[in-house]
């Protein structure tokens, strides 16, 4: 079938929905809904069978869906109507909640039900419970809408308030005053419940030492206590604020009116206000824990951003890692994302955004490199959640990668600017898949799915199970190559191989090169990066859609081609 992904932007969901369609052979293109002009315009050039909704923030045109099936994903359960479906669930403590595909008709969310998915809550932000069972379900519920009109004859269910099964209802939009926190008599429950309902948009405005700020990146602390509403210790980014029953972290905010109004790390908003606070060690950023032989370490780095301080960090605890009495480290990453590489909002938020990337890169560098020539332990790369741009070619740079069968990865940088990327990749990469598929892997530009990445050698294994239940499979297997009796063979060919590479070109040499094009990127005449991190930064939006998702542009642009030629 040919599908059009019509969208706001080409996020989490609509991208896992591109590539499950095109893994079924589905001829799928991409639309940015702009405004109602450009839609109705993609429509008409690639004259879709089926239109898809992945994520809209307004109304399909009359013209679009009075003439085509458009079905909208609807982040809620049967009967749900509104923009916060989510925010709701959460905030409302709902104990299941669901996805429900929607024909668009002329009442927003009111349209005829295809299909719908119900998933129990789990205590998550807004964008963890998005990123993973929403998406989930939403790919379940498209993939039986299609298989409905491929067969034939299917009538979708009309909303009806008057059947048992529809509990859902209408509802408004979440305002601010909906999510307000009262620390003189909300517990600690109360509180994350708020926040993690705006968390990653729009945060939950409040007031922290007479300044004005949002909340995101919240979590629960078991034991300090003080004042309610007052900032009580410090942990790497976050900061400790006491509630009526205990305390919570926050580990980012953002300051609407200050000099960069986007999210930071709590501590570096608050730099001055928080000095003085005491450290303690309850905000879940790096961990490592050890069980039959295998050492596994977090690092849970927000919305996967990796600082230069961050990596440091984790290189310390990498090398504590490599010291202990284990035969296989597992790098675990966080539950949501592996890693995205470079943090960005740091880097603009830099007196020198040039110097503080050029600090970032080879601090990643530096972990890579420690990853690569690790002679005492096997490595693994664990991917519970997706991983971008330079956190694709980190992860690499393990022994072997192992990835959930429903992570997204997106394995080039150009889209940043057209950053050349380091992290060893032209190292890495090519010794792995072979150089007409690391060609083909960094210049795609695209979403990529497990299985394409284990089929092209970029993974080492895709495990077919949900988010759930990834780390205790991941768990087993490492244990039981941890007492492999060829554990011993496999450490010694991973060091002959090393050594025979060395021998062929040093390591340093592949760095060299590659910072000597990152350099141009951060310092050079072409200020591309610099722009397209500022546009990223500042969540500028798109004016028009990529032409490597919107296939139906590149169509008119080759029969512009072709005409030219004729006459």
């Amino acid at each position: 079938m040919k599908i059009l992904l019509l969208t706001q932007a080409f996020n989490s969901l609509s991208q896992r929905l591109y590539v499950e369609l095109c893994q079924r052979g589905h001829q799928v293109s991409v639309e940015f809904d702009i405004n109602d002009r450009v839609s109705i315009e993609a429509v008409a050039l690639f004259r879709p069978d089926l239109i898809v909704a992945p994520f809209l923030k307004r109304a399909i045109a009359r013209e679009i869906w009075a003439n085509h099936i458009c079905l909208v994903v609807h982040p809620g359960i049967k009967g749900d109507r509104g923009p916060s479906a989510l925010d709701w669930a959460i905030l409302n403590g709902e104990r299941h909640w669901g996805v429900t595909l929607l024909q668009a008709n002329a009442e927003m969310d009111a349209g005829d039900i295809w299909a719908t998915e119900t998933f129990p809550m789990r205590q998550a932000t807004k964008a963890s419970l998005y990123r993973n069972e929403v998406t989930e379900a939403a790919v379940r519920t498209v993939l039986t809408a299609i298989g409905h009109l491929q067969q034939g004859g299917f009538e979708p269910e009309p909303l009806d308030y008057a059947n048992h099964d529809v509990r859902g209802t209408p509802r408004p939009l979440v305002r601010q005053a909906d999510r307000a926190i009262d620390w003189r008599r909300d517990d600690s429950q109360t509180v994350l419940r708020k926040i993690r309902s705006g968390d990653g948009f729009p945060g939950v405005a409040d007031r922290l030492f007479g300044r004005d700020c949002f909340l995101h990146d919240a979590h629960h602390e078991p034991s300090l206590g003080g004042r309610p509403g007052e900032v009580i210790a410090r942990s790497g980014p976050a900061i400790c604020r006491a509630t009526v029953d205990g305390s919570i972290w926050i580990g980012h905010l953002r300051d609407s009116q200050g000099a960069h109004p986007f999210k930071l790390p709590a501590t570096r908003v608050l730099a001055d206000e928080t000095a003085h606070l005491p450290e303690a060690g309850g905000y879940p950023e790096i961990s490592y824990r050890e069980r039959s032989g295998v050492g596994y370490l977090h690092f849970h780095f927000y919305n996967g951003a990796m600082s230069r301080h961050q990596c440091e960090r984790l290189r310390e605890a990498f090398a504590s890692a490599r010291s202990r009495d284990t035969r296989v480290i597992v790098l675990m990453g966080g539950s949501d994302f592996w890693s995205n590489g470079l943090h960005l909002n740091l880097i603009e938020a830099a007196a020198s955004p040039a110097d503080e990337s050029w600090l970032n890169i080879n601090a990643i560098n530096d972990l890579a490199r420690d990853i690569i020539t690790t002679q005492s332990h096997v490595t693994i790369s664990a991917l519970q959640g997706n991983a971008g741009a330079g956190g694709v070619f980190l992860a690499r740079a393990a022994d072997l990668v192992w990835a959930r069968s429903g992570v997204i990865l997106n394995p080039h940088y150009k889209d940043m600017g057209n950053l050349y990327g380091s992290e060893y990749w032209t190292y890495l990469l090519p010794k792995r898949v072979g150089d007409e598929r690391a060609v083909r892997i960094t210049q795609g530009r695209l979403p990529m799915g497990c299985g394409e990445a284990f089929e092209l050698g970029l993974v080492d294994a895709c495990f077919a199970c949900g988010h759930g239940e990834f780390v205790s499979v991941l768990e087993r297997e490492a244990e039981l190559l941890a007492v492999d009796p060829g554990w011993e063979e496999m450490l010694a060919e991973k060091i002959r191989r090393r050594a025979m590479d060395e021998l062929e070109r040093p390591l340093e040499r592949y760095r060299e090169q590659e910072l000597s094009r990152m350099k141009r990127n951060f310092y050079g005449f072409d200020p591309s990066y610099h722009v397209a991190r500022y546009n990223f930064v500042y969540k500028v939006p798109k004016s028009r859609t990529p032409v490597t998702i919107a296939r139906h542009r590149d169509l008119r642009r080759a029969s512009d081609r072709i005409g030219k030629k004729r006459s």
